[in-house]
């Protein structure tokens, strides 16, 4: 006998939690599917923090999605206490001579100056030589560089997020299966029959939000379109947190022109004694089942060789910790919020591509209000599948 429900959210990570969340508090029949105990390490949505910021470089598209997820979580936080949001500001810098890529978009700098003045959010432009005075952690700087700076911006923390959002889902009548692993989705006429580990689940409506496991779930045309990169997190002793000021923000600095010419990072956390760091690679794939989540000591030296020493005040290359997590990633950077082409009772709300944390709460408002309004009130038409077709038909 089948268990059954208006709705099935299968993945409870940055996404789906979000969408069940969202769906439970409309007062919808729900059941969110998870192969793991979410929040767990398995996929993408681990490490402490992950950066927010509302001006965003990838363009103009993602700023609604942003703007609703910080609203979301200030009322999650009012509802529940927990702390999810921290805006110590948000610094992107870039060389003032060129203009530097960073997820695939080039002038990353200028064009988060132009969201934000777009859509009225509160940033300064600065150059280095104010950079070096107002946040002397950062060395090196040859003072040309043009920076945007977010107050508002920061970072929020994706196991508690994940956490509060399925705690306020169970308690608004959501129901949560994990250790389950799905094997099936099969549409038939009104409604959608789940296959799992644990039995059959039916529902009218899907939501896919499985990260890493959306391509070998789902079938073409996300095999072609969905690849998994495993990135590397990395926390360094400091030998002088002196250089880090209370008001001390979160950072992406290019300092070159390549998408590989970067890395990002984090204020020290409250009596932690390090700092956390990374930087990303789309060169390399791996599956969610072959992935290795373990870090070589020899990445984590490799890694301070090439972006820390000498630019961070105080980072030792003494590593504290090192973890492994999973981009999964379409081929123009951006996201997929859709309905399955063939399986119009199936919407899919992968891949994030690398930058995908700081929406997801408004994604999860999204995915909501399509299974139960029929449409967003936030445009995502940029996020449609057909955008890829003509790539699809080049390929024959």
């Amino acid at each position: 006998m089948a268990e059954r429900a208006d709705f099935l959210v299968i993945g409870l990570g940055a996404m789906g939690s979000a969408a069940l969340y969202q769906l439970a508090k409309r007062g919808a029949s729900v059941i969110g599917l998870d192969r793991f105990a979410p929040p767990h390490t398995m996929g993408s949505s681990h490490g402490e923090t992950r950066i927010t910021r509302q001006g965003i470089g990838e363009g103009r598209d993602y700023v609604p999605l942003v703007l609703a997820s910080h609203r979301i979580w200030r009322e999650i936080e009012a509802e529940t206490g927990a702390h999810l949001l921290e805006a110590c500001g948000a610094l992107v810098m870039a060389p003032g001579s060129g203009t530097a890529s960073h997820h695939g978009k080039p002038d990353f700098v200028r064009t988060s100056i132009r969201a934000a003045r777009e859509f009225g959010i509160a940033h300064e432009v600065l150059d280095g030589r104010e950079v070096a005075r107002r946040f002397p952690q950062f060395l090196g700087l040859s003072g040309d560089e043009i920076a945007y700076y977010e107050p508002g911006g920061g970072y929020v923390r994706p196991e508690a997020c994940i956490a509060a959002q399925l705690s306020r889902a169970a308690a608004l009548g959501g129901a949560i299966r994990t250790g389950v692993e799905v094997l099936a989705i099969v549409q038939e006429g009104d409604g959608v029959r789940v296959e799992t580990s644990a039995g059959t689940f039916a529902a009218g409506q899907v939501v896919v939000s499985a990260g890493a496991w959306t391509a070998p779930l789902l079938g073409a045309p996300f095999t072609d379109l969905l690849s998994v990169k495993r990135q590397l997190l990395h926390w360094y002793a400091l030998d002088d947190a002196r250089a880090y000021r209370a008001d001390a923000p979160v950072y992406i600095w290019m300092y070159g022109t390549a998408d590989t010419e970067y890395f990002y990072g984090f204020p020290p956390q409250p009596g932690e004694g390090s700092v956390k760091v990374a930087t990303e690679q789309c060169a390399d794939a791996t599956t969610a089942e072959t992935a290795d989540r373990t870090v070589d000591p020899g990445e984590s030296d490799a890694m301070y060789r090439r972006h820390i020493a000498g630019r961070l005040a105080g980072a030792t290359p003494r590593v504290v910790a090192a973890a492994a997590c999973l981009y999964t990633v379409t081929p123009d950077r951006g996201f997929i919020i859709d309905r399955h082409p063939e399986r119009d009772r199936v919407l899919v709300v992968s891949a994030c591509s690398g930058h995908g944390f700081k929406h997801s709460a408004g994604i999860g408002l999204v995915a909501a209000e399509i299974l139960t309004e029929g449409r967003s009130r936030i445009d995502v038409a940029p996020f449609g599948l057909g955008r890829f077709a003509p790539a699809s038909a080049a390929r024959g």
